[in-house]
């Protein structure tokens, strides 16, 4: 018994656009364990479009994480990475693990991919689309990077590695490269608190410059709540926290999806 789309090609290419727009999707993507015809469930938060479609291949149950360490990452990336990962799960009383404070987030090269199935449904309508901080595929070259949230305090941070491919001054990260991860962590971490938003406002004082190679700290705490408006600050810092290199404000704007769809 074949199995047919249940969503038209139209309805689907209006929220492909959306989609393509739009880089902050918060929800991990879900794994089918079904290989061939599997359904697929896609929520957007706001008003919960859910949108089925019925898949005849298989694909890789295992996309690239660009999340996870590579041998680019210099020794304090590492050393910063397994600090606030090893917070991710702690132990309690008894000794038995449980969810820590910290939750790392994922990363993929195609954003449809942080949607549950995602994973595969992007192989189909975002074929080419790639994720500006993760387009290229070289380790290293241009934006490493990992961000940790922590919920209940309301704070996320950003350890970030730039490649020479982001070089402005000589020797030294362009300032478009440092909007750009300050864009893309304060928006990440308002979709987490608020669900789907698009930057309105950022605003962005450089301190000091960031040596190509270094590892530099984007720690982004949530301001304030506002209706639909989300104000996050920022703080891009040396490692250790003893330098500042850049501080920022944002303000983000919750979306509704089922308005944009025009449904």
């Amino acid at each position: 018994m074949s199995h047919q789309p249940l969503v038209s090609s139209k309805m689907a290419r209006r929220l492909l656009r959306i989609l393509r727009g739009y880089q902050h999707l918060a929800s991990p993507p879900f794994v089918s364990p079904h290989l061939w015809h599997s359904s697929i469930l896609l929520p957007i938060r706001s008003s919960f479009v859910r949108t089925m479609v019925t898949l005849p291949f298989s694909f890789s149950l295992k996309p690239r994480d660009f999340s996870l360490p590579n041998s680019s990452w210099n020794a304090e990336t590492m050393r910063l990475y397994d600090y606030y990962n090893k917070q991710c799960e702690v132990e309690n009383e008894v000794g038995e693990k449980q969810r820590g404070p910290w939750r790392r987030l994922p990363s993929y090269n195609r954003t449809l991919k942080y949607a549950t199935g995602g994973a595969y449904l992007s192989k189909f309508i975002q074929s080419k689309n790639r994720l500006f901080t993760r387009s290229i595929k070289t380790a290293g070259a241009a934006f490493e990077y990992v961000v940790f949230l922590n919920k209940e305090e309301e704070r996320s941070v950003c350890i970030f590695q730039a490649g020479h491919l982001l070089e402005g001054p000589p020797g030294h990260v362009h300032g478009g490269a440092i909007a750009t991860m300050i864009d893309s962590v304060t928006g990440t971490h308002a979709a987490f608190m608020s669900g789907p938003v698009m930057t309105a406002n950022l605003n962005i004082n450089y301190r000091s410059p960031i040596p190509l190679g270094s590892t530099v700290l984007i720690n982004s705490s949530l301001d304030h709540k506002e209706g639909r408006k989300t104000f996050i600050s920022c703080k891009v810092t040396s490692s250790d926290g003893s330098k500042l290199h850049t501080e920022a404000t944002a303000l983000f704007l919750s979306i509704k999806v089922s308005h944009l769809l025009g449904v």
